[in-house]
């Protein structure tokens, strides 16, 4: 990031003074923006915003990628949501605890540093 200096490993901080949604625009890929979105303790998302506020059209697998391969713990509330015919459909909506957003910090960093990597 322009504003980040560099550390003694190379990589690029994350720029912690960029708002959540500036990290959603600048996001490197669609994980990398969920999770962004999902740092705003005002946050949460459910599979039929997703594809309208972060690009993800499959929320349950990138939510899934991130406890699986990244070890952060979601809450999940069960709720109904309108489908596209105005039926209630049972979906799930997804926060990041506080409690997560350090180590989230830390996965935001490794993923936006794939992306400096990948430009030099």
């Amino acid at each position: 990031m322009a504003n980040a200096a560099p550390t003694t490993s190379g990589i690029e901080p994350l720029d912690t003074t960029l708002s959540p949604s500036a990290l959603v625009a600048t996001a490197p890929t669609k994980i990398a923006r969920v999770l962004a979105y999902l740092l705003d303790p005002d946050q949460s998302l459910m599979r039929f915003e997703a594809s309208r506020l972060v690009g993800d059209t499959a929320l349950n697998s990138t939510i899934s990628k991130l406890a699986n391969d990244y070890g952060l713990l979601f809450e999940r509330t069960p709720e109904l949501a309108q489908n596209s015919w105005g039926a209630p459909t049972p979906v799930v909506r997804y926060r990041l605890p506080s409690a997560q957003h350090q180590r989230a910090r830390n996965v935001l960093q490794m993923l936006f540093s794939r992306r400096s990597k990948a430009r030099h």
